[in-house]
């Protein structure tokens, strides 16, 4: 699907999604649970719905509705039932993570597969624990074949992985035969997502220590065995997709977000941080915030606890009079595209001056034009949604291609942004094609 965006005038209100990292996290630890939860505020996204068909593998009931999912889980892992077919993750590291050591407690062979670039994506942390545990673990192309239940013991992770692996054995660890420890070594990145792990844990009745030691390390123990018990949980709004509204009204002005938290621990919550270093004038509103036209200046940026807002960072830059500097980009290379690559090939299409240097990028702050060609999203959800920004927030007609991409995690951004009186055409008919200059 193509997007044709012409120059508008926006303004006014938008409520983001809810966050996409608690209800990974609220849904998994319901399906764990004994008794019925109830999750309110929740979007069907892609990722969503990955993780609610693997939770229904392991046997929770689920019955959804329109904002809200119930679901009745099981209570110990001796309820998990036989896995009959492959475990389809779609595009969702989160999904895949979390539930590599869970099937792993059905002691059976499980396969799971995917879609995009999921399987490219490094899985050598679990491949080096099953390993080691003499278990199967075997990756391809297609998909990742799991066989044998993983013991309980003392686990050590570097702490410049995805924390996704960290997430993953702590839902995994109260469910086992003993207690369990989870060394974390320094430098201990993306550690806000692990916090949001625990917090959820600790909500469905799991009791989860956690000790920084003197060589820098972070050590969590989980006693065990522990029943999750049901919970009701309400999804906060999404910090990370509120960033792109966020950028968008520091630059053009007239836009107030809702449905946010400010007490969130949410770690891309520090989008508020880097606009107020940015120079971005923002207020507390009647529920929510609202953002003023703002002169943007340049600042230092380290993404190594929110790699998820780099592609919006990266449109932010452009309107930033100076150089911006974002270091320990790395990860962005390892996502549903290389975000480093994608950013930089698309924003120079608009006249953008970005360069890189290993895992640190310089952007320099420029006028922008109407791109020269037709804009990518690479298939990827926030490629798509920062490029849309970038050329909304210049005043710029462009045509993107891929539109599509946002149903991995927010299926109303274009109806979202038309609300705020984006002048947006989307065309899902490949036989018709727009003219960029139109």
């Amino acid at each position: 699907m193509d997007a044709k965006i012409h120059v508008s005038r926006l303004g006014g209100t938008a409520t983001v999604p809810p966050s996409k990292s608690a209800a990974h996290r609220a849904v998994l630890c319901a399906a764990l649970a004994e008794g019925t939860s109830h999750i309110t505020n929740i979007e069907y996204s892609k990722d969503i719905r990955a993780t609610l068909g693997a939770a229904a593998q392991l046997g929770a009931k689920i019955t959804e509705e329109a904002h809200s999912v119930t679901i009745k889980g099981h209570g110990t892992a001796g309820g998990f039932v036989t896995v009959t077919r492959p475990v389809f993750c779609n595009e969702s590291g989160s999904t895949l993570r979390f539930m590599i050591p869970l099937f792993s407690l059905t002691a059976q062979k499980v396969r799971f597969t995917g879609a995009g670039r999921l399987f490219d994506r490094p899985q050598a942390i679990y491949q080096m624990l099953f390993e080691r545990q003499g278990l199967q673990f075997e990756q391809t192309p297609e998909g990742i074949t799991i066989f044998g239940r993983l013991r309980p013991g003392g686990f050590t992770l570097p702490g410049d992985v995805s924390s996704q692996f960290i997430s993953g054995l702590l839902f995994a660890a109260p469910l086992m035969e003993s207690e369990s420890s989870i060394e974390v070594l320094a430098p201990y990145e993306s550690r806000s997502y692990v916090d949001m792990t625990v917090d959820a844990m600790q909500q469905f009745g799991v009791k989860v220590t956690s000790r920084a030691r003197k060589n820098g390390s972070v050590m969590y123990r989980v006693a065990a065995p522990q029943r999750y018990t049901a919970s009701d949980f309400a999804v906060e709004g999404d910090y990370s997709q509120a960033a792109f509204l966020a950028v968008l009204g520091c630059v053009i002005g007239g836009i107030t977000v809702t449905g946010l938290n400010p007490d969130s621990q949410q770690g891309d919550k520090v989008i508020l941080d880097i606009l107020k270093r940015c120079g971005g004038k923002f207020k507390p509103v009647e529920g929510g915030l609202h953002f003023d036209r703002s002169l943007l200046k340049a600042t230092e940026i380290d993404l190594a606890d929110c790699p998820d807002l780099g592609p919006i960072l990266f449109t932010l830059g452009c309107f930033c009079s100076g150089e911006t500097v974002i270091r320990n980009a790395g990860r962005l290379r390892l996502k549903e595209s290389d975000r480093i690559e994608a950013m930089q090939t698309e924003l120079r299409k608009m006249g953008a001056r970005i360069e890189v240097d290993g895992d640190t990028v310089h952007i320099q702050g420029v006028a922008l034009h109407a791109p020269n060609a037709p804009l990518s999203g690479h298939n990827d959800h926030r490629i798509v949604m920062a490029l849309a920004v970038a050329a909304i927030a210049s005043g710029l007609p462009a045509l993107l291609c891929g539109a599509e991409a946002v149903d991995k995690s927010w299926p109303a951004f274009w109806s979202v942004l038309r609300g705020l009186g984006a002048k947006v055409e989307l065309n899902t008919d490949k036989q018709e094609e727009f003219d960029i200059k139109a």
